[in-house]
């Protein structure tokens, strides 16, 4: 696949998602860069906001196969990944695999469940296998992980520690709609009813698994020249020595981004990666993975500020 097919399949399906989706153009982005760069997203972000629409409609537009876990306190290990049970008929175990076997899965809520049950997912997420009474069994190549989760939820809620963070490619923040985007949400989703699925808006597939592999094989190709592998490398240590964060960002987050950037480049049809790229993808790539210090907690400081002074202070390549 060329670079001008992938902006095409990508374009393809942000059409097709634009369907179903009102407004939500930067959570989109991300998800597409993602898909194409081989992560994970977290979307946090208040109820009724599109986080579980978006992910249906991904799974819709792009032919992969779907899944849904709704986490929930009592949610166990076993539930995500499947086990043996005994088969009374035939005297033997028999594997029965947990909805984790899939391309797209929708992780709804995840920082609902204990955190025995977050790490089965999130062990899978890095390695894309499972292990179930010592027998390694392999996820799909195109296994890709939305998550989603509510930062209103106070009660009954097991935070996601920064570790395990560290597994998602972006952390994207879905906020409320515009004026007239949530004009449009009820003008036009206020006057169907039942459930609010893709196929009702008539998201179509114009993809399959083979042609997100082909893309993802393509961006890989996507040139990164040495001025900008030294920008980045620049932005990344640069976190470790900033007063304001207590902790930075690991060499991993240097590669995620790098690849983040690729992909971006491919789906704007380029061949080559700019600064622009990285500057665009930083805060959705770095605040999951960086740690104010307890001064700037207490001066109301955001991650986000610390990231944009940061991309500001040095200097990118021309």
């Amino acid at each position: 696949m060329t670079i001008d097919e992938v902006a095409a399949l990508a374009a393809a399906i942000r059409r097709e998602v634009a369907r179903a989706v009102v407004g939500q153009a930067d959570t989109v982005e991300l998800v597409l860069v993602a898909l194409f760069a081989g992560g994970h997203i977290l979307l946090e972000g208040p109820p009724g906001t599109a986080k579980t629409l978006v992910a249906h409609s991904f799974a819709r537009a792009t032919g992969l196969a779907f899944g849904r876990i709704q986490f929930t306190p009592d949610l166990m290990p076993g539930d995500v990944i499947g086990a043996n049970l005994f088969n009374f008929q035939t005297s033997s175990f028999t594997l029965t695999r947990g909805p984790i076997f899939t391309d797209l899965l929708l992780a709804d809520e995840i920082n609902r469940t204990p955190p025995k049950t977050q790490a089965a997912l999130l062990e899978a997420m890095q390695e894309r296998t499972v292990t179930i009474d010592g027998q390694s069994l392999p996820l799909g190549p195109r296994f890709t992980v939305i998550a989603t989760q509510n930062p209103i939820e106070q009660q009954g809620v097991y935070p996601l520690p920064e570790a395990q963070l560290d597994r998602f490619l972006f952390k994207q923040l879905v906020g409320y709609p515009s004026a007239e985007e949530e004009r449009r949400i009820v003008a036009t989703h206020g006057a169907r009813d039942g459930a609010m699925v893709p196929e009702t808006w008539g998201v179509a597939t114009c993809a399959d698994a083979a042609a997100i592999g082909a893309a993802v094989a393509a961006v890989a190709q996507v040139r990164l020249v040495e001025e900008v592998v030294d920008y980045i490398t620049a932005l990344v240590r640069a976190t470790r020595d900033h007063a304001d964060l207590q902790g930075g960002a690991s060499p991993r987050a240097g590669a995620m981004l790098a690849g983040a950037a690729r992909a971006r480049a491919a789906i704007d049809a380029r061949d080559f990666v700019l600064p622009d790229d990285v500057k665009a993808l930083a805060p959705a790539l770095l605040r999951h993975r960086l740690t104010l210090s307890p001064a700037a907690e207490i001066e109301g400081q955001r991650v986000e500020d610390v990231v944009a002074a940061i991309v500001a202070a040095i200097e990118a390549p021309r």
